[in-house]
């Protein structure tokens, strides 16, 4: 029940991300090719502190959102105002998996723990910019677009400015199959006064703007591939992430929401799973 509750599930669609950043540094100091148990460890404590950030932005969410919820009927469900999880459950697990990120971050490096509490507050602020701004879909994106340049950090114990476009390239795709998924909610959110991209335009120039948006990860992605001067196989892992959005946008008409959740996790869990095996064999070939 804990686990659906913050959908661990959806730790695929950023997770390949991050990975990718970690292996892109481990490229960028030599060190591929001398891989031993302080590297597999560093990979393993990457993998805690993301996962340990998301399970607390997560359940975060869940009970600033409880509210709001209860008054969706898509949402009215979800564990806490449904009654499932008590608040105080969800209280403790948030406090418990921020703990975890934090000593995840100690065991990396002193830029790690230095930077976790900022890493934090990104994705915590998240919970409460759909009361004020139409952007809450590009704060999401940001909030797992840190996750590559923070495994950089990891890894380096440095920020290299050019791993900043795989953060784009993520954050772009987050706001963009986020805004095609709160295309549901657009007759609630206008009603209760919530912002977002389709409350703010309607559903048909939301979805114009979120294959802007998945343009301009394209556009981010290939300028990493550049700056860092990666191979075909790289490239060949683009065209695969284009091919597969582009089927997205297909599926999703604004006069019929009924293949969102398809397009909202199927298509990206192979997104991010596809970009990884692409751009890893480039990396490690």
């Amino acid at each position: 029940m804990t686990l659906d509750m913050i959908k661990f599930e959806h730790s695929v669609f950023a997770l390949p991300f991050a990975l990718t950043g970690a292996l892109l540094a481990f490229r960028q100091n030599g060190s591929l090719g001398n891989w031993g148990v302080a590297a597999f460890l560093k990979v393993a404590w990457i993998v805690v502190a993301m996962v340990g950030a998301r399970s607390a932005a997560m359940a975060f969410n869940r009970l600033v959102d409880a509210e709001i919820d209860a008054k969706n009927p898509r949402t009215m469900t979800r564990h806490i105002p449904a009654g499932q999880l008590s608040r105080g459950f969800g209280w403790a697990f948030t406090i418990a998996t921020s703990l975890v990120f934090f000593v995840a971050a100690w065991q990396l490096n002193p830029l790690c723990l230095k930077l976790a509490p900022l890493a934090l507050g990104v994705v915590f602020v998240y919970s409460y910019t759909k009361r004020f701004t139409s952007f809450a879909h590009l704060v999401l994106g940001f909030a797992l677009g840190i996750a590559p340049a923070a495994a950089w950090i990891a890894v380096t114990g440095e920020l290299d400015p050019r791993i900043l476009w795989l953060t784009a390239a993520v954050m772009f795709w987050t706001a963009g199959f986020d805004v095609i998924y709160s295309c549901q909610d657009f007759e609630y959110d206008t009603s209760a006064g919530l912002f977002s991209i389709p409350s703010a335009f309607g559903i048909a120039k939301a979805l114009h703007i979120a294959k802007l948006l998945h343009v301009l990860m394209i556009i981010s992605l290939l300028m990493l591939a550049s700056q860092l001067h990666l191979g075909p196989l790289s490239l060949v892992g683009i065209g695969a992430v284009a091919a597969l959005l582009l089927y997205e946008h297909g599926i999703v008409k604004p006069n019929d929401l009924s293949r969102v959740n398809a397009a909202f996790f199927t298509m990206n869990g192979w997104v991010s799973v596809l970009f990884f095996v692409f751009w890893a064999a480039d990396i490690l070939l």
